[in-house]
C-alpha cells in the first residue's frame, strides 16, 4: 500500500506545478486573472469533502462509512476525471526556441539572488507551519476547550475554505494592484500569527471558530501570491521549472517536514492524566503546542519585512 501511494504521489504531484504553468502561459494578466482560476481548486476541495460525506450518508452504515477505503475509491474516480479533462486544456506545447535542456537546474541559479533566497526560505518555513492548521485544528476544535462536536467539525472547518474562495475571487487581484506582491505576501504572513495567537488564547469558542476565516488571507495572500511572484521574476525560458521548484519547496519539503514537526510538537506537549474513573487518558497542552507556530511565523514576518524586496533576480532581468 505504501509503495502504491508513493507511486501515485510521484505521478500526481507534478500536476500541481504544471497546472500553474499552463495557467500563467495562457493568461494575459496573471495578477488580475490567476486568482479567478485558482479559486476553483478550493471549490474542488470543498466538493470532494461534500461528495465523501454524501457517499457515507447514502450508505446508511452505523459509522457513516460506506466501505473501507471509500475515500481512496473517490480519489481514484476524481483522478480519472482529471486525466480525461486534461485533454481539453489549452494547447501549450513546450517552447523549443531558446529552451534550455536543463531548465530545472537553471532554476536553482535563482537562489543567487538574495530576495529570491529569502522568499524561498520563508516559503518553506511557513509551509511547515501550515501543517499545524491542517493536522491539529480539527482535534483542537473537538477538544473540551472549544467543544465542537465530532459530527460538525468538518462543516466548521469549511469556514477556512469559504474564506479562501472569497479572498481569492474578490481581494487578491485588488491587493496585488494596491500593495504589490511583496506587501500582499507580508499581509499573508501577518495573518498566520494572528490566528495562532487566538488559538493560544483558546477562547471564547466563537472567536476561535471565527479565526478560521483568517485561513483565506494566510493561504491566498501568501501562497497564491507566491506563485504569481515566481512567474514574474523567473526568466521566460525556465518559468515552468521555477514553478516546479517552488512547488517542491512548499508542497513537497514544506508539507513533509511540517507534518513530522507538528506531530513531534504535539507529542512533546501531550501528558498522561487520570480521568474520574481512574483510567489513563492523554491530554494535549494546546496553548504550548500553538505557541510554537506563533513564534515561528512571527520570526518569518520580521525577517520578510526586514530583508525581502520585490525586485527581479538578475537572471530574470536579462530575459
Amino acid at each position: 500500500m505504501m509503495w502504491l501511494m508513493l507511486l501515485y504521489s510521484l505521478i500526481y504531484a507534478p500536476t500541481l506545478a504544471l497546472t500553474n504553468s499552463i495557467a500563467f502561459i495562457n493568461l494575459q494578466d496573471s495578477e488580475k486573472d490567476f486568482g479567478k482560476i485558482r479559486v476553483w481548486g478550493t471549490i474542488g476541495w470543498i466538493a470532494a469533502g461534500l461528495a465523501l460525506s454524501a457517499w457515507r450518508i447514502l450508505a446508511k452504515s452505523p459509522q457513516d462509512i460506506a466501505m473501507k477505503g471509500d475515500m481512496l475509491i473517490l480519489a481514484g474516480i476524481f483522478s480519472l476525471l482529471m486525466g480525461i479533462l486534461s485533454f481539453g486544456l489549452p494547447k501549450t506545447p513546450p517552447k523549443k526556441e531558446g529552451a534550455k535542456p536543463w531548465a530545472f537546474l537553471e532554476a536553482f541559479k535563482m537562489f543567487k539572488d538574495r530576495n529570491f533566497l529569502i522568499f524561498a526560505l520563508i516559503s518553506f518555513i511557513v509551509a511547515t507551519e501550515l501543517q499545524f492548521y491542517y493536522v491539529l485544528t480539527s482535534p483542537f476544535l473537538t477538544s473540551a476547550a472549544i467543544g465542537v462536536s465530532q459530527k460538525s467539525v468538518t462543516a466548521v472547518m469549511t469556514i477556512g475554505q469559504f474564506a479562501e474562495i472569497f479572498v481569492m475571487a474578490f481581494l487578491l487581484s485588488w491587493a496585488l494592484r494596491k500593495f504589490g506582491t511583496g506587501k500582499t505576501m507580508t499581509l499573508g504572513i501577518l495573518a498566520w500569527p494572528i490566528r495562532y495567537i487566538i488559538f493560544v488564547i483558546g477562547g471564547p469558542s466563537w472567536l476561535v471558530i471565527a479565526s478560521l476565516a483568517l485561513h483565506g488571507f494566510c493561504y491566498v495572500f501568501f501562497f497564491t501570491a507566491a506563485y504569481i511572484y515566481v512567474d514574474s521574476v523567473a526568466p521566460k525560458d525556465i518559468r515552468a521549472s521555477a514553478q516546479g521548484l517552488i512547488a517542491v519547496i512548499i508542497l513537497g519539503l514544506g508539507n513533509f517536514v511540517g507534518s513530522l514537526f507538528c506531530g513531534w510538537i504535539q507529542k512533546l506537549f501531550t501528558v498522561e492524566t487520570l480521568d474520574a474513573a481512574g483510567n489513563a487518558v492523554k491530554a494535549i497542552n494546546w496553548r504550548s503546542t500553538f505557541l510554537v507556530p506563533t513564534a515561528l511565523t512571527l520570526v518569518c514576518l520580521v525577517v520578510f519585512m526586514a530583508f525581502f524586496r520585490t525586485k527581479a533576480p538578475a537572471a530574470a532581468a536579462q530575459s
